[in-house]
């Protein structure tokens, strides 16, 4: 990757003044330097596009590849992906989003992976909670929902769709059955939480509006893939709760 500075800009117009600046596709132009071109009216042409045998790309051919191994040398270590700009440091108020791009911490990506940590931890304690309780088929279904939350949380970085849920042995389409009609399929009304129902149901609810939360903060990512599968994790931690209080994990 090759980076266009403003100072290498003006080493070129300083040398040359040219009106057109043959670059290779694949060169990050600094805002700076961009501007600079601007205000010169010079006409960035990127090789692809440039006539190989012009005499402007046989003039500058030196010169843009001795910017090139320059800029090599001085590439910075972070790229601010919303701003263009370029850090040696990370700054406090930013955050890596993907590889050595810098976003805000208020990032909607990183507001979202926020979330996700929150209720993966949730998740955590609610498995202590049901060891302490000696309720091995919770904790395991309850593993189930983790790795589920930990898969979203990678499709969201490696940019990959998600896949449809399946959980507990329970495709998506039962699952909806279930959490619409407790009182059919696990024997249970609909549930209105009470703290007399126990530490454990509680918890349960705790994840299950978790997941909502987490659901929320992914409609600005444009994830709609992501959000659905939310939407169906949150009926799926639903249809727990209705479980045990059937005395199903009992």
């Amino acid at each position: 990757m090759h980076v266009l500075t403003e100072a290498a800009v003006r080493a070129i117009l300083k040398k040359d003044k040219v009106k057109e600046l043959v670059i290779h596709p694949d060169t990050i132009i600094t805002p700076s330097a961009r501007e600079y071109l601007n205000e010169n009216k010079v006409k960035l042409v990127f090789e692809k596009d440039a006539q190989p045998d012009t005499h402007l790309g046989n003039k500058n051919k030196e010169v843009i590849e001795k910017i090139e191994e320059d800029d090599r040398k001085i590439l910075p270590k972070y790229v601010a992906k919303d701003t263009g700009g370029f850090f040696e440091k990370k700054p406090e108020d930013m955050t890596q989003l993907y590889g050595n791009e810098l976003v805000l911490k208020n990032h909607p990506s990183i507001l979202f992976r926020g979330k996700v940590d929150s209720l993966q931890s949730k998740i955590l304690e609610i498995q202590v909670m049901a060891d302490r309780h000696k309720s091995e088929k919770l904790i395991q279904e309850l593993q189930e929902v983790l790795q589920y939350v930990r898969n979203l949380l990678r499709a969201e970085v490696i940019k990959e769709e998600t896949e449809e849920i399946c959980l507990f042995g329970l495709l998506e389409d039962e699952i909806r059955q279930m959490s619409h009609n407790p009182k059919k399929h696990i024997g249970v009304a609909h549930i209105l939480p009470d703290y007399r129902m126990g530490e454990i149901l509680i918890g349960l609810n705790a994840i299950r509006s978790g997941v909502r939360e987490v659901e929320l903060s992914s409609i600005p990512l444009d994830r709609k893939d992501i959000t659905k599968s939310l939407n169906r994790l949150s009926s799926a931690v639903y249809v727990m709760m209705c479980r045990y209080l059937s005395g199903y994990y009992k």
